[in-house]
């Protein structure tokens, strides 16, 4: 099965996401297909998120699994900043 275009655009916004949780410490193995983050935090073994990305009207955007938005994908490290925060809460 040959990737679409948007899976190529969610799968680079993604590695953007991934390399700026990783500088916070976080780690952040890509689900291929479809794509998507699973994020942990090595702190709290227990805590694991999965974050997608999204097309909408506005541009791209990091969701949470649960469907609310983290933040624009063309800010991968504001959306890291409050990822880190809600993992670390």
């Amino acid at each position: 099965m040959s990737a679409t275009p948007r899976e190529h655009t969610r799968t680079y916004y993604l590695g953007k996401l991934a390399t700026e949780l990783e500088q916070r410490g976080l780690t952040a193995t890509l689900r291929s297909y479809p794509p998507a983050l699973r994020i942990s935090d090595p702190e709290t073994v227990m805590l694991a998120e999965t974050i997608d990305c999204v097309p909408m009207p506005e541009g791209w955007f990091y969701r949470w699994s649960w469907g609310e938005l983290v933040g624009i994908a063309d800010d991968p490290a504001l959306a890291a900043d409050r990822i880190l925060h809600v993992l670390r809460r």
